[in-house]
C-alpha cells in the first residue's frame, strides 16, 4: 500500500529499509571530511550524528521509506547556450518533492492512522543514496550517484523516516559498474577518485553552485568545458544512464530560457529579470552575481 501511494503521487521507485544507525557511513564520512573534500561546504561539518541515526531525526523511528523521481529532460539546451545541469531545468525540485512528501505522510494516515514522520528532500541530513541503496533501488556507482538498474541516475532521491514498523526491502548489493572507468575518464578536474570517492572541492558543481567567493581558482581555467551551472558530465558519460526516459513530471519542465539563452544574453542579463524568470528555479542558488561569475571564468580561458 505505502508503494502504491508512491506511484499515485508520480514517484517513479519506492524502497523501504529498517531504520538504524549507519556507523559504516560514519567513518567513512568522518574521513571525507577529514580530508577536507567538502571544501567550503561547511554545513557537511555540521549535525554529524543526524546523518547516521535517522532516530535523532525522528524520535522512535522504525522505518526509512525512499522514493526516486525522474528528471530526466525531453529537451536539449541549444548548442551554444552555456551548459546547465538537467536538475536545474525545471521548477526548484525541492517545491516539488516537499509538497509531494507532505501528501504522501497525510495519505499515509489516511489509511493507517496516527502516525509520526518526516519527509527529507536534500535539505537535511540524511544519507540520502544509502537508505536508497538499503531499500533495493540501485548501487552508489564510481561517481558517487545512486544508479538504478532500470533508469539509470537522472533521480531526485527523497527520505520519508517514521515510526511506522513496515517490512524492509533487501538491500541492493550488486555492483554493475563493474571494471567501467568513464565517469573517471571524463571528469575534467580529477574530482573522482579510485574507490566510490569524489573529491567535492575539485567538482565542477562546487565550484558553479557551492562556491561563494567570487574568484574561482585559477588551476581550474580550461577545465569547465562551458559548463555555466553544475555539471552532468560523469552522468550523461555513464553507460548506465541510456536507459534514461523522460521524466513525466511537469513541474520539471524546462524554462524556455535556460534552453535558448546565450552567453550574451545571460551577462547583460538584469537583477530584475533573473528574479522574474529565475525566482523558483535552482538557478537562483546561486543568484545573478554567481552565473554571471562563471561566465567571466568560462570566457578567461
Amino acid at each position: 500500500m505505502i508503494k502504491q501511494l508512491a506511484v499515485q503521487l508520480g514517484f517513479d521507485f519506492c524502497g523501504i529499509a529498517k531504520a538504524v544507525r549507519l556507523d559504516e557511513d560514519a567513518r567513512r564520512l568522518e574521513l571525507w571530511l577529514n580530508k577536507g573534500m567538502h571544501g567550503n561546504m561547511n554545513y557537511m561539518q555540521r549535525y554529524f550524528d543526524l546523518r547516521i541515526d535517522p532516530c535523532k531525526l525522528v524520535p522512535g523511528a522504525k522505518s526509512v521509506i525512499t522514493v526516486l523521481l525522474n528528471y530526466f529532460p525531453k529537451e536539449k539546451q541549444d548548442d551554444d547556450a552555456p551548459k546547465i545541469s538537467k536538475y536545474a531545468y525545471g521548477k526548484d525540485y525541492h517545491d516539488v518533492i516537499r509538497e509531494k512528501l507532505n501528501h504522501f505522510i497525510e495519505l499515509i494516515k489516511m489509511h493507517i492512522g496516527q502516525i509520526h514522520g518526516r519527509g527529507f528532500v536534500d535539505s537535511a541530513p540524511v544519507l540520502e543514496r544509502t537508505w536508497a541503496q538499503r531499500s533495493g533501488l540501485g548501487w552508489v556507482g564510481k561517481n558517487g550517484n545512486l544508479i538504478n538498474k532500470q533508469m539509470g541516475s537522472f533521480f531526485f532521491i527523497a527520505t520519508l523516516i517514521t515510526d511506522l514498523d513496515l517490512v524492509p526491502d533487501d538491500p541492493f548489493v550488486k555492483d554493475y559498474c563493474g571494471t567501467c572507468t568513464r565517469c573517471i575518464d571524463a571528469c575534467p578536474t580529477d574530482a573522482i577518485l579510485p574507490g566510490k570517492v569524489v573529491d567535492g572541492s575539485k567538482c565542477i558543481s562546487y565550484f558553479t553552485i557551492e562556491l561563494k567567493e567570487m574568484l574561482i581558482p585559477g588551476e581550474m581555467k580550461g577545465k569547465f568545458e562551458n559548463w555555466m551551472f553544475g555539471c552532468d558530465i560523469c552522468q550523461d558519460i555513464c553507460p548506465w544512464n541510456r536507459f534514461s526516459k523522460p521524466t513525466n513530471e511537469n513541474e520539471f519542465t524546462p524554462l524556455p530560457e535556460i534552453l535558448n539563452l546565450s552567453t550574451k544574453e545571460w551577462e547583460v542579463m538584469t537583477e530584475e529579470k533573473f528574479k522574474t524568470l529565475f525566482s523558483h528555479s535552482p538557478l537562483s542558488r546561486s543568484k545573478l552575481k554567481g552565473i554571471q561569475r562563471n561566465l567571466k571564468f568560462l570566457r578567461s580561458v
